[in-house]
């Protein structure tokens, strides 16, 4: 990879790729291997591992190297959220850590850069499944090198959403009264883990819709703009909140207006 600093979306994209297909492999790696270190951070169920942090310093290296002097943001070692006209990089080394740790393979890893808070390039990888999603703003989203389009549903009583919850208790039981208030009036509902790979469902047709409440900038920064690329409209957690809400056009309205119906604002 060239160290040339410049702002073309498409090389910040292939940028982005390259960084998520070594962390990827590192990740994969560690969870064949079978051993692993793990510890809890927000309560007994929200766990870091020892590959996290391997992940997300190797991330931090590349970056480095091919990115000098530009600051990143990463779930597990912090760093800078932003910079005045100046890029940052948001990572999350492995988003769906519980699901790694089970085994399960609907984990990912997920790579943006962003210029004042706007995610202008992105790559989120499943290393189990091999797949990779990438955008470039105004360049379109692709998985595996074909082009995203998002679902044509317009019906949200015939919709598929996607969801996710809290690892804290007391929140954990609002959502899920919201949810039950929501399952009569929609297809039916998906929690699987992993919120990069929520948005990149939404964005490959797989899901018509996707919220969730709890989600940090690292969660959403690289699979919020695939999705808009694939066609998605996304509402991005405003000043002060943390709910984020993407949906193909024909029944965002609808989803956002049930939602709070049935309490997302309490949530």
């Amino acid at each position: 990879m060239s160290s040339v600093r410049t702002d073309d979306v498409e090389q910040l994209r292939a940028t982005a790729v390259a960084v998520t297909q070594q962390v990827g492999d590192l990740v994969l790696r560690m969870r064949l291997a079978g051993a692993d270190q793990v510890q809890t951070k927000t309560s007994d169920t929200d766990v870091v591992t020892a590959a996290d942090r391997s992940a997300e310093r190797l991330a931090r290296r590349l970056l480095a190297q091919w990115r000098p002097g530009e600051p990143v943001l990463g779930e597990e070692e912090g760093g800078e959220g932003s910079t005045t006209g100046g890029l940052c990089w948001v990572v999350d080394p492995i988003d769906g850590t519980v699901n790694y740790l089970y085994g399960l393979p609907w984990y990912a890893v997920s790579v943006a850069v962003q210029r004042d808070g706007q995610s202008l390039a992105a790559a989120v990888g499943q290393p189990a499944a091999g797949r990779l999603w990438s955008a470039a703003r105004g360049g379109g989203a692709r998985c595996d090198g074909v082009a995203l389009r998002v679902s044509g549903a317009t019906q949200l009583e015939l919709s598929l959403i996607g969801t996710g919850f809290s690892y804290r208790s007391e929140r954990r039981a609002r959502q899920a009264a919201m949810v039950a208030g929501m399952l009569p009036k929609i297809r039916d509902l998906r929690r699987a883990g992993s919120a990069a790979l929520d948005l990149c469902s939404v964005a490959s047709g797989w899901l018509d819709g996707f919220a969730e409440h709890g989600l940090h900038r690292w969660d959403w920064a690289a699979g919020a703009l695939i999705a808009t690329e694939a066609g998605a409209v996304v509402r991005l957690p405003p000043r002060g909140s943390d709910f984020l809400l993407a949906a193909t056009p024909g029944i965002v309205d609808s989803l956002a207006e049930l939602m709070a119906q049935c309490g997302a604002d309490a949530v």
